[in-house]
């Protein structure tokens, strides 16, 4: 299912009255996860929404109840473990279908669910009882062995589950104490998470549809065929360059198969070697980038001016938006920029960069140029 093919749903058509966020007994996000999940369950029966169709965005809803885009992708997330809605990247979140048990999106184990798992296991393998209290989510990451951020959201789910209850509204805090034992943990296994899946399946289809040398297709038609985000395959992808599978290549030449997965390797041709390191070429892409917007800042903007967003940028300069963010922050190092959250946030020039002059550029040598300049 393509993003142009599902309906977008407005804040607009948000009919219920918004929740009252000062006076609560739970976290904002699950507060406001329950407060969408009644307005969905209202406006399916009424047939002013529609399953499938997407959410608002993040950042709009985030606005509207003045509170962050993290609290709300934590929302997204809540709602997610109660089957109400489902999640991919580049296309957003659409309302499931909760009588159907499809999923319309290729979902495998994600490192939270393998959070939960970690988190089951550690509360019964400790004996707790009904009634007491575990640690703080700092103190149980560092004995499950997961980012605390990811043991969080795995505390909100156990207490979505009635499992456990917390006392405060902040996670961070101390108080979470057993509520329910009488629970399976479901064995997760050697069950991988997607990216792991991803790159098992494009080993295998490398191995079987291209000989060493050839041009791989490109990330857009890879996420095509393996129903995944762009983000999945550029992290498997990336994943078989470190391992030497794949050799990147700059611009028309593409990225190239190296050797196969379970096969030998093969010493580079004469002409390979002309080619700068993958993280060399990423690192002059992005000064190119980085110097671009430096010589934008220093002719149409002053001290104190808010930037355009990371999209409006991206394109405008016909960039994605990753280079964008990269550029940015790489920017914020240097003190030319700092960034700004909540309602009036953004990227704000905290000083005016001296515009720098050098460029890079790159040259295309044939295989034959290669071998006299390797004799030479």
């Amino acid at each position: 299912m393509k993003k142009n093919e599902l309906l977008q749903v407005e804040i607009a058509d948000i009919s219920l009255e918004l929740p009252d966020l000062k006076n609560i007994t739970e976290s904002k996000s699950t507060t406001i996860a329950k407060w969408l999940m009644s307005w969905i369950d209202t406006d399916l029966k009424s047939g002013k929404i529609q399953v499938n169709s997407r959410l608002p965005l993040k950042s709009d809803l985030a606005y509207l109840l003045g509170v962050s885009i993290g609290t709300i992708q934590n929302v997204y997330r809540y709602m997610e473990d109660q089957g109400y809605v489902e999640s991919k990247t580049c296309v957003g979140t659409i309302i499931r279908d909760r009588n159907s048990n499809n999923s319309v999106f290729r979902k495998l184990t994600s490192t939270r669910e393998t959070a939960v798992y970690a988190l089951k296991k550690y509360i019964l393998e400790n004996n707790f009882s009904i009634g007491q209290r575990l640690n703080s989510a700092r103190a149980i990451a560092k004995q499950i062995g997961f980012a605390e951020h990811t043991t969080r959201n795995a505390l909100e789910n156990l207490a979505s589950e009635g499992i456990l209850c917390h006392k405060y509204k902040n996670a961070n805090d101390f108080g979470w104490t057993i509520e329910n034992l009488n629970f399976e943990n479901k064995e997760i296994g050697e069950k991988e998470v997607l990216v792991s899946k991803v790159i098992k399946e494009l080993e295998e289809y490398l191995t079987s549809n291209f000989r060493i040398g050839d041009k791989i297709p490109v990330h857009t038609h890879l996420a095509e065929k393996f129903n995944v985000s762009l983000k999945t395959i550029h992290d498997a992808v990336t994943d078989l360059m470190n391992r030497g599978i794949l050799l990147p290549r700059r611009g028309k030449y593409g990225t190239i198969l190296k050797k196969y997965p379970n096969g030998p390797d093969f010493p580079d041709k004469p002409e390979m070697s002309i080619f700068a390191p993958a993280l060399d070429t990423e690192f002059y892409h992005y000064q190119k980038t980085q110097n671009r917007i430096k010589r934008m800042i220093a002719s149409d903007y002053e001290i104190g001016d808010k930037l355009p967003s990371i999209m409006e940028l991206s394109k405008q300069m016909e960039l994605s938006p990753n280079t964008i963010r990269k550029a940015f922050q790489n920017l914020a190092k240097e003190g030319i920029l700092v960034f700004s959250r909540g309602r009036y946030g953004g990227t704000f020039v905290i000083d005016i960069p001296e515009v720098e002059t050098q460029t890079f550029k790159w040259l295309a040598v044939n295989p034959q140029f290669a071998k006299e300049f390797q004799g030479n």
